[in-house]
């Protein structure tokens, strides 16, 4: 395993493009996108890189088999027929998921079920012990994949979705998934050379990932533990060699970043997540309602926000958007502002033309990342 191998970074929808940049950055080769998903080679090195430096990854898994499949027996023999014990010990523990994308395979617990009798079942018979099963914290955690007929068996490296940073200690009742708030900074082309702001910070998701991407610090550093760290080739020396140079590539950021909520108790959780992060020296979180706001000074500003959608918030979504955009046309000038909603009919409301719009999803819905340029003066002005 210490040659390179091939592995498949798991993304949202809209990602992949900006994840295949990230790995070919850091080092990946015959990198190619598919659907949800980037496709890689690397040794093992870089495969704790990619599970502590990728900032739009939501797993890392790394395929040791693949084969057809008739029916479930057909599943079970074959998983059976493979060699477990290079991955986990007889009196180990085990964790299975399934995704399944057939006529023929409906049931992915099914899939999970007869995937996990194999595998105790053949430890059961030539070593009399069995592994068991362990949801939580398992030795080694496993992935079915199912596309037709083809079956697909991978180690999961990562272990809980990579998402959860591990900095996050309070959310409010709509938070945004940190791949997600990455993903919308990286697409906004944010690089941390001007003022960063989200006016609606809630608590402070967007804030930490601008602040973790204008220093290129690494998204997963605070993470309390990844899946191959109970691997039987895990190394401790490998693992922090990488991790230290990771570290050295941090540079230096010398604008501000700011958030504003009209919440109180968003501002309080956007503030504990800031100091949990250890970025307070470049996160500033007032309480503000952004529509009774203006922008001090002439500098230009970098804005990303994740506004009410109407789905768990109740508001008159049309109200709002016209304040909108009549908050960043009068109060705004040389801003950038890009937000994300599912809301394409309020977007009518804003009253101003966006200059992209990005198709994105946003958990089960599908979103749109407009932007809006704010000149100083009037638009004309600006051409002529």
């Amino acid at each position: 395993m210490d040659n390179n191998f091939k592995m498949v970074a798991k993304t949202l929808f809209g990602f992949e493009e900006l994840l295949a940049k990230e790995l070919t950055q850091l080092g990946a080769v015959n990198v190619s996108e598919g659907v949800r998903n980037v496709q890689f080679e690397g040794d093992k090195g870089f495969m704790y890189k990619a599970n502590m430096a990728l900032r739009t990854a939501i797993k890392i898994l790394m395929p040791i088999d693949s084969f057809k499949i008739k029916d479930e027996q057909d599943l079970y023999d074959k998983v059976y027929a493979m060699n477990w014990e290079p991955y986990l010990k007889p009196t180990g523990t085990l964790a299975i998921d399934a995704t399944v994308h057939s006529a023929q395979f409906t049931h992915s617990q099914y899939i999970a079920l007869k995937t996990k009798d194999a595998i105790v079942d053949k430890f059961r018979n030539t070593t009399g012990t069995r592994p068991n099963i362990d949801l939580r914290f398992p030795d080694l955690k496993l992935n079915v994949h199912i596309d037709g007929q083809m079956c697909t068996i991978s180690l999961d490296t990562s272990g809980e979705s990579l998402h959860k940073r591990g900095y996050k200690i309070a959310t409010n009742i709509a938070p945004i998934n940190e791949v997600l708030a990455a993903g919308l900074v990286m697409l906004s082309g944010w690089d941390g050379q001007s003022d960063f702001m989200d006016p609606m910070c809630g608590s402070g998701t967007i804030l930490i990932e601008a602040a973790m991407i204008a220093c290129n610090i690494p998204p997963n550093l605070m993470r309390n533990e990844f899946a191959f760290e109970r691997w039987q080739n895990w190394d401790v020396e490998l693992f922090e060699t990488i991790e230290t140079s990771l570290l050295n590539k941090t540079r230096d950021f010398h604008h501000k970043i700011t958030g504003y909520d009209k919440s109180p108790s968003a501002v309080q959780k956007a503030i504990e997540n800031v100091q949990n992060a250890h970025l307070e020296e470049f996160i500033t979180v007032k309480h503000e309602d952004f529509f009774k706001t203006q922008k001090g000074g002439d500098n230009k500003l970098h804005m990303v926000f994740n506004p009410p959608y109407g789905e768990r918030l109740d508001i008159d979504l049309e109200q709002f958007y016209a304040d909108l955009g009549t908050t960043l046309k009068h109060g705004y000038p040389n801003t950038n502002a890009w937000f994300i909603t599912s809301n394409l009919e309020a977007l009518k409301h804003v009253g101003l033309r966006p200059s992209r719009k990005i198709k994105v999803m946003n958990a089960k819905l599908e979103a749109r990342l407009v932007k809006y340029e704010m000149y100083e003066g009037s638009r004309k002005a600006k051409k002529q």
